[in-house]
């Protein structure tokens, strides 16, 4: 990690909204830009993807200065496809 993590919600809802989103995680493949997004699928995805799906404004969190979330923005597109894409 570059620097301290970030909260981004202290409300256990949405929390708990967070987590119960993860059973249905679209089976993507790792590495891969299966959704023409421009960005692979990766463990950024999955946490921005989480974030997004469960209302939290994922594209206003940023990478530390100098850092960098490849991934970030496919999770983010990917969440506002239909459910049924994934």
């Amino acid at each position: 990690a570059v620097a301290s993590p970030h909260t981004v919600t202290d409300d256990p809802v949405t929390t708990q909204r967070v987590l119960d989103l993860v059973p249905s995680l679209p089976a993507l493949t790792w590495g891969r830009d299966e959704h023409g997004t421009g960005d692979m699928w990766n463990s950024n995805s999955v946490i921005s993807w989480l974030l997004t799906r469960s209302g939290i404004a994922a594209d206003a969190v940023a990478p530390p200065p100098g850092g960098s979330a490849p991934g970030w923005r496919a999770g983010i597109t990917i969440a506002g496809l239909p459910e049924t894409s994934g």
